[in-house]
């Protein structure tokens, strides 16, 4: 199954599909700044969980997940959070972020408090509810409750929920916002502040809203940023609310994806992209894939000539309702 995915990414790199993938649509481009890298002021690096004086409950988490040793990212990310500074972590995606702050996070918190004591913000529904499961996954010896505010679902649920006792909530811009601002759930006990794929969320216009989550938090609440890239609207927040931050850079060459190879193919005309694709589906064994498009007219458009050479496609875009997206992640 192939799925079409709108992606600020364009197409003359092309990702693999699938006989049976979604299309999805392109995330709005990034600010049309220089990319910067930031430096690195934190060179301490512990390659194995064991020796990271976990939790007991923790570790049996990230070892069910299936975790056998550490990331770069998480080798060198997740004991300065877990010390309570203020940390900016600039690495690629697919490196391991999400558990770093996600193993932060369950280290830190108190169970025993049934009350909102971290919030990480990501740019989109599909990847709240993503972080939501990982949290849920590595926390399961822990009887931690992790809840997603996000658009298109019922408030009055998100209401319900997190005044029934939640200890960390994921979320999108406005919708948590809005529950803090509503006061279903109360930042007194508020540990930490994750913004994960901040240069995606300040991009997509989330600006003030970040802003403004930032004005009603207590001021000593531990500020945890990622991004991949640094352009100056990220640079900004983290001079506005990070104090005295330890800045950790994943360099490139320094990733290694087990188990994952990657290679693209440089297409030179619009016009040749569909033949190309298609020959990928000829020439190699695709199972599944998802496939990024920088427009929703694209993805519509992909999906139409890809359905008519008999692939089986899925759509999946920021026009259609919630209801609709969550199917479509369910066939998938």
């Amino acid at each position: 199954m192939a799925k079409l995915v709108p992606n600020s990414s364009r197409l003359s790199s092309l990702p693999l599909p699938s006989p049976s993938s979604p299309l999805s649509e392109a995330t709005a481009p990034l600010n049309d700044v220089p990319e910067v890298e930031i430096e690195s002021n934190w060179d301490q690096v512990i390659d194995n969980f064991d020796n990271m004086d976990l939790k007991d409950e923790l570790l049996r988490g990230i070892y069910a997940y299936g975790f056998e040793r550490p990331s770069a990212i998480q080798q060198r990310a997740i004991m300065p959070v877990v010390q309570g500074n203020d940390v900016i972590a600039q690495a690629q995606s697919g490196t391991g972020k999400t558990a770093t702050f996600s193993i932060s996070i369950l280290q830190k918190i108190d169970i025993s408090i049934p009350q909102v004591q971290a919030v990480i913000l990501a740019p989109t529904r599909e990847l709240a509810q993503q972080i939501q499961k990982v949290v849920i996954a590595l926390g399961d010896f822990m009887n931690v409750e992790c809840h997603a505010c996000i658009g298109g679902t019922n408030v009055r649920d998100d209401m319900k929920k997190l005044e029934s006792g939640v200890h960390v909530v994921v979320g999108t811009p406005g919708r948590v916002y809005d529950m803090i601002n509503r006061r279903a759930f109360r930042t007194d006990s508020m540990k930490m502040f994750v913004l994960d794929e901040a240069d995606e969320m300040l991009s997509r216009g989330f600006r003030e809203q970040i802003y403004d989550i930032f004005q009603l938090l207590p001021p000593t609440t531990q500020v945890v940023l990622l991004s991949a890239t640094m352009p100056s609207d990220v640079l900004e927040v983290t001079t506005k609310f990070m104090r005295d931050p330890i800045r950790i850079l994943v360099k490139r060459d320094e990733l290694t994806l087990e188990g994952i190879k990657q290679f693209y193919i440089a297409v030179e005309k619009e016009d040749w992209k569909l033949e190309t694709l298609s020959d990928l589906y000829e020439t190699v064994t695709i199972t599944q894939a998802v496939i990024f498009c920088n427009t929703r007219r694209k993805v519509d458009w992909l999906t139409e000539k890809l359905t008519a050479r008999d692939f089986t496609v899925s759509a999946m875009h920021g026009d259609m309702d919630q209801a609709q997206r969550e199917v479509i992640m369910k066939e998938f």
